[in-house]
């Protein structure tokens, strides 16, 4: 598979790699412990092949379906790839994104944890595996409580032996996203947690100064979205 003639995709993704070492440095940390999540939701193979030609790996989705449809071809090709799922998971999709999937961000029920546990004994696969915390309890959002994360995880762990890398959030869309990102590295402390998922194409340098370890950029890589796809009130990757 060859890239298009002109990758513009891959000039700006070099760009966000720039103002990612900018925003370590000024936070006085180490751009390798940054991982940039490049966010290819609703965008098609030819828009990403530039990126994977330039040599980035790490990609997020929104949904498994979407992915299901695109990403077995680009890894038979690119086959070093690690692919998050960020978005929303239904608990009759968990095994597809067990089997597709190397990192699950939105993990945010019982009930997903408890069909996670199934299909990862039964697909001998372990992808990573994220607790979506919903810092501004919106109602209309997905995520646990920031107040009952503790719970939570003791849950899964207890009754499923299920343990989690770390956490991520998207915080309101009409709020400073700093104390969000800021309760989030809090909670993670808390409970034990060293990975945090959280920034986007706007705030990512503010969600690094506060301690990111994925920062999910999507628009300020491959532009905006299709005119098919109009964003929601705050996506986990733009």
């Amino acid at each position: 598979m060859a890239p298009p003639e002109t990758p513009s995709q891959a000039s700006a993704l070099a760009h966000v790699r720039a103002a990612i070492d900018k925003a370590c440095s000024a936070a006085g940390r180490s751009p390798d412990d940054v991982t940039l999540v490049a966010v290819s939701k609703t965008h098609d193979a030819p828009d990403i092949l530039p990126v994977l030609e330039a040599g980035h790996r790490v990609f997020g989705e929104n949904r498994v379906q979407e992915a299901k449809g695109k990403w077995p071809a680009l890894r038979a090709a690119y086959q070093d790839v690690e692919l998050h799922l960020i978005g929303p998971l239904q608990s009759n999709k968990a095994a597809d994104a067990v089997a597709l999937f190397d990192v699950i961000q939105s993990v945010d029920r019982d009930k997903l944890v408890a069909v996670l546990s199934q299909e990862m004994l039964r697909q001998k696969k372990h992808p990573k595996l994220f607790v979506q915390v919903n810092t501004g309890l919106e109602p209309q959002k997905a995520g646990i409580a920031p107040q009952e994360l503790a719970a939570f995880l003791a849950r899964a762990d207890r009754e499923h032996g299920m343990r989690f890398a770390g956490l991520m959030c998207i915080p309101p869309v009409d709020e400073d996203p700093v104390p969000h990102f800021n309760m989030l590295a809090q909670l993670a402390r808390a409970n034990g947690l060293a990975e945090l998922s959280m920034g986007m194409s706007s705030d990512f340098a503010a969600a690094i100064a506060a301690g990111a370890t994925l920062v999910r950029v999507g628009s300020a890589i491959f532009g905006a979205r299709p005119a098919a796809h109009p964003p929601a009130a705050r996506s986990p990757d733009t």
